[in-house]
């Protein structure tokens, strides 16, 4: 049967409707792209049981997942073989089976670059509120106890000519850089293959081993993809190569730290601190994270911007579309 072109979304479609289940809310202009050519189901419910998305999933063309969904062979084979694309509305992916949707013949993407300057934002405030103690001192004006100005009241430490140590040098780790850089630090990386050499000119970035990096940075951060190489790679070990001056920056993916570790090394004072947006159980915390005071904690808020989040679902749902209208994908997960 002929394809028709939608003239909404730019991309040609059967005129059959396709069947795209999305398991959780997203913005309303993916939702849009989508219902002029699709039968759309959008999961409303935070709290849709297993069972229920699996039911849900039966027949569909397409599904786009919210990080919070885990897509591996059973929710795979629950879809059915109709299923062509799984659309993640996200750049990490380590909620999707990726060999097993290969396996199944579906094509996996997610939404790389348009989150890079939002991310980066909250990972340099972190940095600022880790190393200055403005969450505790927030603590303290919203408490009612009484406080006072004093030359050694609310003291942190400054970042200016301070080294900040990347583990991670893709898109965010270097927008992260920049924002470092302007703020008078100096730039040091650990990654698999070298940087862009244009990008290492620009920040003064000097490769370093993880050991090196960590043994030698002021602030750490995060900036690495998850997986079975990187699960608890800040662990007991790493964080005692740490400066016991230093800071640990996580908005990466939570089990990239070992937390029950994290939680012994901020209590004895292994570190100075640590500023976190991603936790290894979300939304359960390690016990005895929430009662120390050198911990900032965000609720995985690194994307939560309106024009961000927008982006990420609607780059999903032309991932989606292109890929029923038999195109390539606009980003693939390779």
């Amino acid at each position: 049967m002929d394809c028709v072109r939608d003239r909404r979304s730019g991309f040609e479609v059967s005129p059959v409707r396709p069947r795209v289940v999305i398991t959780g809310r997203v913005p309303q202009p993916a939702v849009d792209l989508l219902t002029p050519v699709a039968e759309v189901w959008m999961n409303t419910d935070d709290l849709l049981p297993r069972e229920q998305l699996l039911a849900q999933v039966a027949g569909a063309d397409a599904i786009l997942s919210l990080l919070t969904a885990r897509v591996d062979a059973e929710l795979l084979a629950a879809a059915g073989p109709r299923l062509k694309v799984v659309a993640n509305v996200a750049v990490g992916y380590n909620n999707i089976d990726v060999p097993a949707c290969r396996a199944a013949g579906v094509t996996a993407t997610n939404t790389p670059g348009v989150l890079t300057d939002a991310t980066a934002d909250i990972a340099m405030a972190l940095v600022l509120m880790a190393t200055r103690g403005l969450g505790s001192s927030e603590r303290v004006v919203r408490s009612g106890t009484p406080w006072k100005w004093g030359m050694f009241e609310f003291l942190g430490v400054g970042i200016q000519g301070a080294r900040l140590g990347l583990v991670g040098m893709g898109q965010i780790g270097v927008a992260v850089a920049r924002r470092a850089k302007a703020h008078g630090m100096t730039i040091a990386y650990s990654n698999r293959s070298a940087a862009d050499p244009a990008v290492v000119s620009e920040l003064g970035a000097e490769r370093l081993s993880i050991d090196e990096l960590l043994a030698t940075s002021d602030v750490v951060s995060l900036h690495c993809p998850y997986g079975p190489e990187t699960h608890h790679l800040i662990n007991a070990e790493a964080l005692s190569k740490m400066r016991r001056t230093a800071f640990l920056i996580n908005t990466a993916r939570g089990p990239v730290v070992e937390e029950a570790a994290l939680v012994v090394a901020l209590r004895e004072g292994l570190i100075a601190g640590a500023g976190l947006d991603v936790y290894e159980r979300e939304p359960e915390l390690e016990a005895g994270l929430v009662d120390l005071d050198n911990v900032v904690l965000l609720p995985h808020v690194g994307s939560a911007t309106i024009e961000t989040r927008t982006a990420m679902a609607t780059l999903a749902a032309r991932n989606a579309l292109a890929v029923l209208s038999g195109q390539p994908p606009i980003t693939p997960i390779t």
